[in-house]
C-alpha cells in the first residue's frame, strides 16, 4: 500500500472549534512551523467574558471614582440651585417690601408729629404693618448719634461741631433700610464733622 498518499487533515468545522485565540496562524517561524504557544497567554472567550462579569461586579477604582466625582458635583449643583433659589426669595421679598418703604417713611413722620401717640387706630395699624415688615426680614437703621458710615448713610447735609470727634449722625430725614444681608436704601443724615 504504498501507492496510497497521505493527505492531510482537514478540521472538521462543526466538531467544536476551540475557542483558543492565538496568533499563531498568523505567524510562522523561518522553518514554516508554528511558534509554541504558552498556555499561561491563551486568551479564551471565556476568560473576557468572565473578566467583564467580574468588572460588573466588582467595580473597578476609577468606576468609583467617577461615580464619586458626579455625586460631588450633583452634591454641589443641589447648594448652588438652593443658594439661587434663597437669592431670588430674598429679591421678590425685596421688590415687594420696598413698593412699601414710602408708607413707612409717612408713618415716620407721623410718629415724629405725634400722631402715632396712644390706642389710636392708625397707630395700631402702623404697629401691625411695621410687625407685618419685620417678620419679612427688614430691619431699619439710621439713629441719632450713632457714627457716620459712608455706606449705610447718605449726607445730605454736615455741620461742622466742637463736640464730636468722628463723623456723626445728627438727624435722620429718611430711615435706611436692610433685607437680610441686602441693603435695600440707604438712609438720609444730616452729620455733624469735627471742626
Amino acid at each position: 500500500m504504498a501507492d496510497e498518499k497521505e493527505t492531510p487533515e482537514v478540521p472538521d468545522p462543526d466538531a467544536g472549534a476551540s475557542d483558543e485565540v492565538t496568533d499563531a496562524a498568523a505567524s510562522v517561524t523561518p522553518e514554516g512551523q508554528a511558534p509554541e504557544v504558552d498556555d499561561d497567554e491563551v486568551l479564551t472567550v471565556d476568560d473576557i467574558l468572565n473578566a467583564a462579569n467580574a468588572e460588573v461586579q466588582d467595580p473597578s477604582d476609577e468606576h468609583l471614582a467617577d461615580l464619586k466625582r458626579i455625586t460631588a458635583e450633583y452634591a454641589n449643583y443641589r447648594k448652588r440651585t438652593e443658594a439661587n433659589r434663597e437669592l431670588e426669595r430674598e429679591r421678590a421679598v425685596g421688590a415687594a417690601v420696598a413698593v412699601l418703604l414710602p408708607v413707612l417713611d409717612d408713618l415716620d413722620r407721623a410718629e415724629k408729629h405725634g400722631d402715632l401717640e396712644g390706642d389710636a387706630p392708625f397707630a395700631t395699624i402702623a404697629a401691625k404693618l411695621r410687625g407685618s415688615v419685620e417678620k419679612l426680614g427688614l430691619s431699619s437703621f439710621g439713629e441719632v448719634g450713632e457714627p457716620f458710615d459712608p455706606q449705610r448713610h447718605e449726607a445730605i447735609f454736615q455741620q461742622p461741631s466742637a463736640d464730636v470727634e468722628i463723623d456723626t449722625i445728627a438727624d435722620v430725614v429718611e430711615t435706611g433700610y436692610t433685607l437680610g444681608g441686602t441693603l435695600l436704601r440707604a438712609a438720609k443724615v444730616v452729620v455733624k464733622t469735627p471742626q
